[in-house]
């Protein structure tokens, strides 16, 4: 595919230069599959029913773009329509048959959503991460390739550094992209359970979680009390044990009491400690 897709995808879109440069072809809706390269993984009901009623009323004003396949097509473009057009009980669907490669179909499955803002920023960040893996680019020459800022698609990309639970929860929409962004920043990821307890408590804006960030990256860690040295008296008498009877003995002495611990490993174990002790 010509580098700069991004720029002449409306000869792709379009419905007139779509339809005056290619025959359209009607297809059974059941002969289609969905574009195994689709980046958009969350189709909301409501919209695909509202879209339904619409086809119901109206037809498909616009036609897929697939390509054909071993058995029927694959949707290159338009997996809405065609979800809808299936709900809406259609038989037939119009589409614009084309030749294209795995790769292509990757792209303009990414550019067609990009341009109708269909896709949530982690899945946009996954399309992005996929396309430089299958095409072996670099993000400054996807970034040309899509007519994207690389700047655009590292920040993105970047996301899928978060944890699965904070990805899906902007993949819902309860956090934004600038919400995830600055939740990267935490230093310790232990913390995050309690920073996202505190985001959805007080529903806090992405200036007030880099505040809450800076603030937990700037506390110090709490130190251990170190363990008090136990008496030289305590640890000689613990060395004389452990040689007579043969297994570890810890003496522990309280301000008012005591205990001593004698580890045993089965019955005849216990026994022999036992018999020394009342021999004694």
């Amino acid at each position: 595919m010509a580098k700069g897709l991004g720029k002449g995808l409306d000869s792709i879109f379009t419905d007139s230069h779509a339809r005056d440069a290619e025959e359209l072809e009607e297809v059974k809706v059941q002969e289609c599959r969905p574009n195994p390269y689709q980046p958009r993984k969350h189709f909301t009901a409501s919209a695909i029913e509202e879209l339904a009623q619409s086809i119901k009323e109206h037809g498909v004003l616009q036609p897929l773009i697939v390509r054909k396949s071993i058995k029927g097509y694959e949707i290159v473009a338009g997996e809405r329509r065609f979800r809808a057009a299936s709900q809406a009980g259609l038989e037939y669907i119009p589409v614009i048959i084309r030749q294209m490669s795995d790769n292509e179909m990757m792209e303009v499955a990414l550019l067609e959503n990009l341009q109708r803002e269909n896709l949530t920023p982690i899945e946009e960040a996954q399309a992005y991460q996929n396309l430089i893996k299958e095409l072996g680019v670099t993000q400054e020459e996807l970034s040309q390739r899509l007519g994207k800022s690389r700047s655009h698609i590292a920040n993105l990309v970047r996301l899928l550094n978060l944890s699965p639970e904070v990805m899906r929860k902007i993949n819902e929409g309860t956090l934004s992209m600038g919400h995830g962004r600055a939740i990267l920043g935490l230093k310790d990821k232990g913390q995050l359970p309690a920073v996202l307890q505190i985001i959805e408590r007080d529903q806090l804006n992405v200036r007030q979680v880099e505040k809450l960030i800076l603030d937990y990256n700037e506390r110090k860690p709490k130190r251990k009390k170190p363990a008090a040295e136990k008496d030289i008296f305590l640890k000689e008498r613990e060395a004389t044990l452990k040689e007579r009877l043969g297994t570890d003995v810890t003496i522990h002495k309280g301000k008012k009491k005591g205990k001593i611990e004698i580890e045993f490993f089965d019955d005849e174990d216990l026994e022999r400690i036992l018999g020394w002790m009342d021999h004694k």
